[in-house]
This record gives structure tokens, C-alpha cells and sequence, in this order.
């Protein structure tokens, strides 16, 4: 870390990626404030420095690194490898404690598990604690009951047509045949409710028990969200229909201005091809964090940019670069698998590359970003 990083740092004061704390602070004090970080998106302690930014300094004999290192052992559970650096700073030495976004979320210290928000640490909900869990691959959300449901929220004529597929011939199946075959492939619990996976492939009217369920698109006529509303509309049903259906008013909705060349008509904008939306609005529906109920999946086109906003973060081990390569996640195993056999993925990872290479070929790069507990793909319209 360069001395004017530090100096920024601390001029900046605590915030969500960055915490002080003076030499006497306790080993439990630490434990909460590292596990907070690894729970959430990474940060720094700073050791030395008062919560008011005074620098206070710590003893340079201090034998703080090993302190630190077995506390982020022995004290947080899974443990974590923290990096620690001395630095001196206004004549006063400073340790600095780096704190990785965690690869094994959600950590935990004496059963309680914190999260960074703002420039507090708190105890995780359970919504927030359940998306932790869903992050981490431990707990997979699309597998959860729906209560008040049953087989009757299932629309037989889709699953007949998706399992005559497999020579499988649904409607002719006994009651307690058709229910094993559907508990048997994830769509039913043992109890004949139906699961979140089931609903949002096969449901009837989804929306009704998962309102968080569906894509709101809206299109503007400038480029930004103040700009004048041309089109608002919600798409609800099952994801194969939400998918073709959102993917056509995607492609009626973008503007082709030409003008006449030499006794011909020509296109004055080019745009990626339709695959790169229809991918973009299939990874969207199927990696979506579905615990978050109060938000939908938004679709936002401007006058140079379409962005495909999606509730919930990367599962722990992704990055952005990792995503641009190939290395692909599962938040919702279930809802993969359907739509991988209804032909509307590979499980090959090779959608978002795809996406970008695409971008690139045309001149322009496509953006990918986390932005609190969204993940945004916007991709530029070409001109």
C-alpha cells in the first residue's frame, strides 16, 4: 500500500471497506470486524488509528501479526488468511489487516455471524444469512417449498410436453406416479408442495406466490433514468415463456433509423446480435438470488445502452474477470437444469464470454459490475 493510499484512507474514515481500531482493542473486537468483512465484500482494519482518524499508533515490538493470524485461525470459523503489514505513518507505526472478500462465506465466530453495513457491523437476518448460505453452494433457494401450494399450481400440459421428451408420457400417469416423478425430479417436496424451482418453470401463475418472480422492462428516451418513459411493461409467467417473451419486446423496442444510399435503404445503427440479449435475459432469470423477494429482475434501455440488472452477487469464488473467461456458478441448480435440457443454456460457461467477445468484436466492451446486492451487465448500443 503506497503512503498516499494510507493517507487517503484515512482521510476518508470508516466506511464499508474500511474500519479503525486503536492497539488495546480486544481479540473478539477483531474476530467480529474480520469475519464481517469476509461475509461481505472484503476491507481493511487499520490498527493505530482512533474512530475519530487520529493516528494513535502501535508498538513496532508488538508481535501483532501473529495476534492477528491466530485470531483469523482459531477464532473464526472456517478460519481466514488475512494479510497483515506494518507501516509507518506521521512518525507512528500502523499495522494494516487486509481482509479478502470470503471463498467459504458464511464465517462465523462464538455462532454469530456478522455482516458490513455502512460503517457498522451487525448480526446477519435470516433472509441475509439464507443468501450467505446460498452464496457459499451449502443452500440452494430454488429447492425451497412453496407453502399453500401443490400439484394443482403446475400446469400438466407443459410438463407433458417437456417429459415426452424422455418417451415419458405424463398425462398418462397414475396420481401417485405423476407426483413421485415430479418429487423425483425436484419440482415437487415429499410432502406434494411445490418447490420455488418448480413454480418458476412450470407454475401456472408463478407470480402469485413469488412476486419477486418475472422482469420489469422499461425503456427511456435519453440516457439516463430522468429521461422521458417510452415503454414500461412487467413480464410474468414461467421463465421460458418470461425468456421469448422479454427477448421480443427487446427486439421491437430498439430503434432502426436508416436512410437512403444510392437507390438502397441502409441501417444507420448496428446492434449485437439477438443471441447476446437472449443470453443475457436467460442468466439473468436463472442465477438470479430469489431469496431477495423485493425485487424483480430489471431491464433498463436508454438511447446508448441496454443494462440487465439482476438481484443478488456473484456465488463466492466468482469474480468478474472469472466470468469473462468462462468459469461459470450455480445459484439455482435446479432452474439450470430445466433450462439446459429446454435448450436455453450450456452448462459450459461459455454464455458470458460469449457476450463479451461479441461486444469487443463491434468496437465497444460490455460492463460487468456488483453494485450492492445486484450484479449489472450493461452492454452499449453501437451507432
Amino acid at each position: 500500500m503506497e503512503h498516499v493510499e494510507l493517507q487517503y484512507l484515512i482521510q476518508q474514515g470508516e466506511n464499508s471497506s474500511v474500519e479503525f481500531k486503536e492497539y488495546g482493542v480486544k481479540n473478539e473486537s477483531l474476530a467480529k470486524e474480520m469475519l464481517a468483512f469476509a461475509n461481505s465484500q472484503g476491507g481493511v482494519i487499520i490498527l493505530g488509528v482512533t474512530d475519530s482518524g487520529i493516528i494513535s499508533g502501535i508498538p513496532s515490538d508488538s508481535h501483532l501479526e501473529e495476534r492477528i493470524m491466530n485470531i483469523a485461525r482459531d477464532s473464526i470459523i472456517p478460519a481466514l488468511e488475512p494479510e497483515f503489514e506494518l507501516y509507518t505513518f506521521e512518525d507512528k507505526t500502523l499495522g494494516i489487516i487486509t481482509i479478502p472478500k470470503g471463498k467459504d462465506k458464511p464465517y462465523q465466530a462464538a455462532g454469530k455471524y456478522y455482516i458490513r453495513v455502512g460503517s457498522t457491523n451487525r448480526i446477519a437476518s435470516q433472509s441475509e444469512l439464507m443468501r450467505l448460505f446460498q452464496a457459499s453452494g451449502i443452500f440452494h433457494y430454488d429447492g425451497n417449498v412453496v407453502e399453500k401450494t401443490d400439484i394443482s399450481d403446475l400446469n400438466f400440459t407443459e410438463l407433458d410436453r417437456y417429459f415426452s421428451e424422455y418417451h415419458i408420457h405424463f398425462s398418462k400417469q397414475s396420481e401417485i406416479d405423476k407426483q413421485r416423478l415430479l418429487i423425483n425430479t425436484d419440482l415437487l417436496t415429499e410432502e406434494g408442495q411445490a418447490t420455488v424451482g418448480g413454480l418458476l418453470m412450470f407454475g401456472i401463475n408463478p407470480e402469485r406466490y413469488l412476486p419477486q418472480s418475472g422482469i420489469s422492462f422499461a425503456s427511456f428516451a435519453g440516457n439516463e433514468i430522468q429521461s422521458e418513459l417510452i415503454d414500461k411493461q412487467n413480464v410474468t409467467g414461467p421463465l421460458p415463456f418470461i425468456v421469448d417473451r422479454t427477448l421480443a419486446i427487446i427486439k421491437s423496442s430498439l430503434p432502426v433509423p436508416s436512410d437512403i444510399k444510392g437507390g438502397k435503404r441502409e441501417n444507420l445503427r448496428v446492434y449485437p446480435p439477438m443471441k447476446v440479449f437472449r443470453e443475457l435475459i436467460v442468466n439473468a432469470c436463472v442465477h438470479r438470488n430469489y431469496a431477495i423477494v423485493g425485487s424483480k429482475i430489471r431491464i433498463l434501455m436508454f438511447g446508448d445502452r441496454i443494462e440487465f440488472i439482476s438481484p443478488g452477487r456473484l456465488a463466492n469464488t466468482v469474480t468478474i474477470e472469472k466470468l469473462k473467461v468462462g468459469v461459470s456458478y450455480s445459484n439455482n441448480p435446479i432452474l439450470l437444469k430445466f433450462m439446459d435440457n429446454l435448450g436455453y443454456v450450456e452448462r459450459l460457461g461459455r454464455g458470458l464470454p460469449m457476450v463479451y467477445y461479441e461486444i469487443k468484436k463491434l468496437g465497444k466492451e460490455v460492463i460487468f459490475k456488483e453494485l450492492g446486492e445486484e450484479f449489472r451487465v450493461i452492454v452499449p448500443i453501437i451507432f
